[in-house]
This record gives structure tokens, C-alpha cells and sequence, in this order.
């Protein structure tokens, strides 16, 4: 068949983390962002009643829902991911480590031309208004890449699993510790990746959750 279950629950899943990190990168310009407006989770997710119950959004514009920058950070973060995904797509199952980029070099200038269109678009300034976004600062790209790059770890782990245990179960079980170290070298990247982000943001964090609680 075209589509096998397993494949079809690897787009289910990269799908999944699309949306969740699209919306993520939304939600934190919102609710962290030093430049946003630092609202709460309560008001973010109530933001429709915020004509009807303004006391409730005391110090809060409710046009700032319609803020560009947020826009422009949940677009920014679902034009990187598609590119990371581009480059996960170079193999079904083989690891970027195994078969690299650069075997497609016409990918790797297309992925290069949709990002100078989309940089194209985040600064200058008439694609400003056209496309209703804003530029983007170092610090929010740096965020935007937060969000975006796990697609590859995500992918790496399905492939994984494809590669041992779907498509390969005969030669899982001859080799057994390289799947077993493969798989610890992912867990470890992971958490890595994961340890690394909360430092990053830890002193963020650690105001927006002082400003709540006072």
C-alpha cells in the first residue's frame, strides 16, 4: 500500500508537534516574551471575553490579541519546521547522521530560498503591512528555533523504530546493543536538548512565575 499504518502515525505524530509548536511559539510571545504583554494562562485562553469582562484584563489592551508579533513568531516557527521536516525527508528511515543533506543540494537551495522569501517578508517593511507580521528580533529567532528544531529528534526516533522494529525486526534481534546504544544516544540528545532550552529560559521562567504568584 501507498500508506502504511506506521507511516501514517509518523505523520500523525510530526503533525502533532507541528501544531503544538505553532501554537507554543504563539502562546509564548504572549505569556513570556519580554517584549509581549506577559498575561496570564487564564487570560491568554479567555481572551474572548476580554470586551465583555474587562476587569478581568486589567492592564491589557484587548486589540494586543490581534498583535502581529505573535503572528509572526507562530509563522516563523511553522516555516522552520517545514524546512527541518524537508531535510528529515531525505530518507524514509535512514538517519541525517547516515544520509546526509547535502546528498540534495537542490534541496538544500530551495530551503534557502524559502528562507530569504520569508526573511524577505519579516523586513521589509511594505511585506510588513501586506502580510500583517513584524521583524523579529535575535532573541525571538532564538526562541523560534527552540520550538522548531526537536521536529528533527522527533522524526530521528520514528525513523528509529521504522528502521529496528518495523521495517527491520530481523535484524533488530542480531543487533540488538547498536539498536540499544542508537537508542540511548537519542534519549540522551533529547534530554539534552530539553535541559539545555530550560536553562536558556530559566530566568524568564523564574519572573514570569514570581509575577504571577505576587
Amino acid at each position: 500500500t501507498l500508506i502504511t499504518p506506521w507511516l501514517f502515525f509518523r505523520y500523525m505524530v510530526i503533525g502533532g508537534y507541528v501544531g503544538a509548536a505553532t501554537v507554543g511559539a504563539s502562546s509564548y510571545w504572549f505569556l513570556i516574551d519580554p517584549t509581549g504583554p506577559q498575561m496570564s494562562f487564564w487570560q491568554l485562553t479567555n481572551h474572548m471575553q476580554c470586551y465583555g469582562s474587562p476587569e478581568h484584563f486589567k492592564g491589557i489592551s484587548c486589540e494586543i490579541f490581534q498583535a502581529p508579533e505573535a503572528m509572526t513568531m507562530a509563522l516563523s516557527v511553522l516555516v522552520t519546521i517545514e524546512m527541518a521536516n524537508a531535510l528529515n525527508s531525505v530518507s524514509e528511515n535512514q538517519s541525517l547522521l547516515v544520509m546526509h543533506p547535502w546528498v540534495n543540494i537542490y534541496l538544500l537551495m530551495a530551503m534557502a530560498l524559502s528562507f530569504s522569501l520569508h526573511f524577505m517578508i519579516l523586513y521589509v517593511d511594505v511585506f510588513n503591512v501586506v502580510f500583517n507580521i513584524s521583524a523579529l528580533s535575535f532573541d525571538q529567532w532564538m526562541v523560534v528555533l527552540k520550538f522548531s528544531l526537536p521536529v528533527l529528534l522527533v522524526d530521528e526516533a520514528l525513523k528509529f523504530v521504522a528502521r529496528n522494529y518495523t521495517d527491520g525486526k530481523d535484524g533488530a534481534a542480531k543487533n540488538l546493543l547498536v539498536n540499544w546504544r542508537e537508542g540511548f544516544a537519542l534519549l540522551v540528545a533529547t534530554i539534552g536538548y530539553g535541559y539545555c532550552w530550560y536553562l536558556s529560559e530559566k530566568p524568564i521562567l523564574d519572573e514570569y512565575y514570581s509575577r504571577q504568584q505576587s
